[in-house]
């Protein structure tokens, strides 16, 4: 293993912070190994004190924030901190230690009070041992996947409004939000950097009122959900929470959507992608038994069309199992969208040419393709 290869270790890698940041890291081969983290090794010290042994950084998301007893959530949080500071004294080792505080540390409640301890009790590890520290004070996550009623007011609007259920404001205030891939950013330069900061207030993408939040994505159910035109996205916030909105598409029952033929004595035309942003519109066509694609984006938003022939377009979530299949047939046109993390390709299952139209949000750029490579 080349000496510049630095070993990472997640607790809380299954939630939905610490998903995204698995995820994005495991695409770094070259420059991380990322050393697996189980819930089960709080529980068995011999297994805890295995994992800690291994890694030079460890990002310590694990935490609860919900129980009918706050004061569990409390006695938790600072005990899982106090585990991991006694495993590595007890180890005698100094990784770099992230950790993930919250803004509600301002308030007093107790989920905020056990983050700012745990903060302060790993601030006081740092200078006892001269290790290297960093205290990130974390605004509202949202993105892709995060689990509704739970992670964020973003999550539960886009829950119900996939799912025809009606989103209710009950405390119309200003929240401020972080996308989750921001984050992640954050913190992978926070391990490349080796940063010592034990109070660092991350900056939030954006500040909104619930209910200007609650309106765009109102938006994007009537324009996108409703009638396939791809909205206008004004700016970052809006093409996150715009691939946020998607996500939780439930895409066996939603796709493949088909396109209204209008025809004539001339022949047949059809409205293949309407938006109001731009993007590139290409074409292909694909041999009997070919495949294509095989990769998944995090950031774009792409549509494969079929006019004419036969064609099997397969998804795959980044990480998860589950195989996706929507078969397409140009006598009826229709389409398929990709959502962001998911592997996707298209084969032609037909005896003659197949022919697709793509579109993408944005052009190719050789520099930032955005574009992994990953075998449905």
């Amino acid at each position: 293993m080349p000496e510049k290869m630095k070993r990472i270790g997640i607790t809380g890698q299954y939630g939905f912070t610490g998903s995204y940041l698995y995820n994005t890291i495991s695409l770094l081969k070259e420059e991380f190994t990322l050393i697996p983290f189980e819930k089960s090794f709080f529980e068995q010290q011999e297994q805890l004190q295995n994992w800690v042994r291994q890694c030079d950084v460890i990002i310590h998301l694990a935490a609860m924030n919900r129980h009918p007893d706050p004061q569990v959530i409390y006695d938790t949080n600072v005990s899982l901190v106090k585990q991991l500071i006694r495993t590595l004294e007890n180890l005698d080792t100094k990784p770099q230690i992230i950790f993930s505080s919250s803004t509600q540390e301002e308030r007093d409640n107790l989920y905020g009070r056990s983050k700012k301890e745990g903060r302060k009790l790993f601030t006081q590890w740092a200078e006892k041992h001269q290790a290297k520290f960093s205290g990130l004070i974390v605004p509202n996550v949202f993105g892709p996947f995060g689990k509704p009623f739970y992670n964020s007011v973003v999550a539960t609007f886009c829950h119900q409004l996939c799912n025809d259920q009606t989103p209710v404001i009950d405390n119309d205030g200003v929240v401020k939000l972080i996308y989750v891939g921001d984050l992640v950013k954050i913190i992978i330069e926070q391990i490349r950097n080796n940063t010592h900061d034990p109070e660092q207030w991350v900056r939030p993408t954006g500040e909104y009122f619930v209910s200007q939040i609650l309106a765009q994505l109102a938006g994007f159910k009537d324009q996108y959900f409703n009638s396939g035109v791809f909205p206008a996205l004004k700016d970052k916030f809006s093409m996150d929470l715009f691939n946020t909105f998607r996500s939780y598409i439930p895409l066996k029952s939603y796709f493949p959507r088909y396109l209204k033929q209008n025809t004539d004595n001339r022949g047949t035309f059809v409205e293949l992608v309407k938006l109001e942003q731009g993007g590139q519109v290409s074409f292909s066509t694909t041999h009997e038994g070919i495949t294509r694609g095989n990769h998944f984006h995090t950031r774009k938003i792409e549509r494969f069309a079929v006019i004419k022939g036969k064609a099997l377009i397969q998804l795959r979530k980044y990480n998860d199992d589950e195989v996706l299949n929507f078969e397409l047939d140009g006598d009826e046109p229709s389409y398929v969208d990709m959502p962001v993390w998911y592997t996707h390709n298209i084969k032609n299952t037909g005896k003659e040419d197949l022919y697709t139209i793509f579109w993408i949000n944005e052009f190719f750029d050789p520099q930032d393709p955005d574009t992994y490579f990953e075998t449905v």
